[in-house]
């Protein structure tokens, strides 16, 4: 028996989808592939605005919508910071920060989902990942217009949303502990 998808879902799909045109056209530099890379950024950010707003407004929001969702996010992440690193845009260590901060949030949102506990984002977490596509599409076109340079505000954005990140982390930690941990020492 196969389940049919309702849009939000397919939504966050094809948000998926966009990650390996993403990858290609960072993997081959120049200011075209970095312009095209950058509007399918934001085109996959405004998917993940559309999705959730599609659920709510709609009451489609599902168990897989909820748990897919933020993996959609965590591999629009990585394809573009990875090959940030490469090019030199995207200090190493920030990438493990942030990459690690969504292992350790997808870990514990499994072992809470495997209570029967779905914790969605929180404000910080909206705000965080608001800063970090701003961020990327900034540090992925890496160009001086006039008197803006982009890397400059990519990195600052990047700051901000690794700090955001770090809070966000603390809060799904303190509500999993509230809701998990104390609950199984009772």
């Amino acid at each position: 028996m196969t389940a049919k998808l309702n849009l939000p879902n397919r939504i966050t799909l094809l948000r998926i989808c966009l990650i390996p045109p993403i990858v290609v056209f960072l993997l081959y530099p120049s200011r075209e592939s970095s312009f095209a890379a950058a509007l399918m950024v934001m085109a996959a950010s405004f998917t993940d605005w559309l999705d959730g707003h599609v659920a709510r407004t709609k009451k489609q929001i599902t168990t897989l919508g909820t748990l897919l969702d933020p993996v959609a996010d965590k591999l629009l992440l990585v394809a573009a910071l990875i090959p940030l690193v490469e090019l030199h845009r995207v200090p190493s260590w920030m990438a493990v920060v942030l990459i690690g901060r969504e292992v350790a949030v997808t870990g514990i949102r499994g072992i809470s989902a495997s209570h029967q506990l779905i914790i969605p984002a929180g404000t910080t977490g909206k705000y965080k990942m608001l800063f970090q596509m701003i961020a990327l599409v900034a540090l992925i076109l890496d160009v001086k217009v006039a008197f803006v340079d982009f890397h400059l505000w990519g990195t600052l954005f990047l700051w901000v949303s690794m700090v955001l990140s770090i809070v966000s982390a603390v809060e799904y930690f303190l509500r999993f502990w509230e809701e998990i941990v104390l609950l199984d020492v009772h």
